[in-house]
């Protein structure tokens, strides 16, 4: 018996027959604004539409949008394969195989992951056109999958560490990136592409990387959920780095339950990267299964108030935030500081000497026919074109090529220093004396006005007490202030990740606060 095909299927089929798709919008025709990875699933599995059509959607929405119409300039690279590897993968799913839970998926990452059919540049006019040798072993995975990589995302360049101030989402390869809220304010960094092309629907869902905020920050300007994991849980090979200590990639998504389901597609351990092997015991293939909507019910919840004080109209969503948590069953202890020293001088110490080892390896990684062979030369080159420094001062980038290497004794110290009091005399200490489940603060500001000449406002931030531990944190949205988004952050001890999406969770489905964005100006 021939099997019937669905009335929807055979609409857009003749649609895309006989329509010039730049004039018909496929995005809208097949109802892809704010789809959930699961509901995607469900329309290959009903046949409501193809891999296909859903990434030519997702390009020409990409076209109206990113390039053109509000002007996002979110995207660096598109892959020119794409629709090819759709192909491919219809031709798998008519065969009745799926490949994973990520299957005909699209999905943007952040232009310092690498592809070996697409350049990574970090956003430096110094590795335009730079093609690694191979992938980085989450793109693995993503390919593994069913993946569709529709391109890679502008960001801040080298990962917003370069200079002594900048604009979050400036390169010099890529230019700006405008946050689809209101185009004129800032999408926050390093991770902005990513974190705007989430937010206005330009794939499914997306990758970024974070040192210190550069998921969660963007996450929170443009109203997405937002998830560093604890590092080692994501292998980091093939990626650009700036500390091997504290880098990790994350999901940036619409969704808790895809930032769960897209954190289990990729943790695993990597031989390659060491710090995965710590990994082994606490990963869990399916994050979904945590996710309860009821999972505030008897948590204690640490309340880090630091960041308080420093916007009144933020403090006032954060306060409403506490009623949500505590309406839901949770217990609010407040607690005003975490780590009794400050250790931000020996943070940075790090970041400069891990920044000098790991670009020198990764500049190694990318053979004989690397741009540039070392962060000296970076340095020199950066130098000689005047153009490097017209903007900003490119200053951290002159501090780190002057170190020494790690087993400096100034490297040594601050390392100790750094992990000592944000680890055990950190966030462990203070959960461990308040019996805490988590911990919660306002993510950040909303979004400033974009500004070259001073460069960035953030007012506040709370991703440093996890960021300089290397453990998890998740943001999503708390409300927003006047059409602007603002996120709240949960974060925790090593490896409990399970812990803080069942609290994201339960918290955005009580509240539903994330705002689709309208691109004004």
């Amino acid at each position: 018996m021939k099997k019937s095909v669905p009335l929807l299927f055979t609409l857009c089929f003749i649609l895309l027959s006989c329509t010039d798709p730049q004039n018909e919008s496929l995005f809208e025709l097949f109802s892809l604004e704010e789809i959930t990875i699961e509901e995607l699933q469900a329309g290959y599995d009903n046949g409501d539409f193809t891999v296909q059509q859903v990434t030519r959607a997702y390009l020409q929405r990409i076209d109206e949008i990113d390039k053109n119409g509000p002007g996002l300039n979110s995207i660096l690279t598109l892959n020119a394969e794409a629709l090819d590897l759709a192909a491919e993968l219809d031709k798998e799913l008519r065969e009745g195989n799926k490949r994973g839970s990520l299957h005909g998926v699209p999905i943007l990452i952040k232009d310092n992951i690498d592809t070996k059919d697409m350049p990574t540049t970090a956003g430096s006019r110094f590795l335009e056109g730079s093609v690694p040798l191979d992938d980085a072993h989450i793109v693995k995975l993503l390919r593994e999958q069913g993946a569709i990589i529709l391109g890679k995302t502008n960001l801040s360049e080298w990962a917003n560490f370069h200079s002594s101030f900048s604009s979050s989402g400036w390169s010099g390869l890529g230019g700006q990136v405008n946050n689809p809220y209101e185009i004129s304010r800032n999408p926050c960094g390093s991770s902005s592409g990513s974190g705007v092309a989430a937010s206005a629907n330009l794939s499914v869902i997306t990758i970024g990387t974070e040192t210190n905020g550069s998921i969660v920050c963007p996450s929170n300007a443009n109203g997405i959920v937002g998830m560093k994991p604890t590092v080692g849980l994501w292998s980091r090979t093939g990626i650009i780095p700036i500390s091997y200590t504290t880098d990790s990639a994350g999901p940036m998504v619409r969704t808790v339950r895809d930032a769960a389901i897209l954190l289990g597609a990729l943790a695993g351990v990597d031989e390659t990267d060491e710090m995965t092997l710590l990994s082994d015991a606490h990963i869990h293939e399916d994050y979904t299964q945590f996710l309860n909507e009821n999972g505030l019910e008897g948590k204690r919840i640490g309340f880090y108030t630091a960041p308080m004080g420093n916007h009144f109209r933020v403090d006032s969503l954060m306060k409403q935030t506490i009623r949500d948590f505590e309406n839901a069953g949770a217990e609010i202890i407040e607690i005003d500081q975490i780590g009794t020293r400050n250790i931000g001088g020996d943070a940075f110490q790090v970041l400069l000497y891990e920044f000098k080892d790991g670009l020198n390896k990764y500049f190694e990684s990318l053979g004989d026919d690397a741009p540039i062979r070392s962060i000296e030369e970076l340095a020199e080159k950066t130098r000689e074109f005047s153009v490097e420094t017209e903007k900003f001062d490119r200053n951290l980038i002159f501090q780190a090529a002057e170190k020494e290497g790690l087993d400096s004794e100034e490297y040594v110290t601050a390392l100790e220093n750094m992990l000592t009091h944000s680890r055990e005399e950190g966030i462990d200490l203070v959960m461990d004396e308040h019996n805490l489940d988590a911990i919660i603060s306002p993510t950040g500001s909303p979004a400033w006005k974009t500004d070259p000449i001073m460069g960035d406002n953030f007012r506040l931030s709370s991703s440093s007490p996890s960021a300089r531990s290397g453990y998890p944190i998740i943001t999503l949205p708390m409300g927003n202030l006047d059409g602007m988004p603002v996120g709240v952050s949960i974060f925790g001890r090593a490896w409990s990740e399970a812990v803080l999406l069942e609290v994201a969770y339960a918290y955005e489905q009580a509240t539903k606060h994330r705002l689709v964005p309208e691109f004004h100006n």
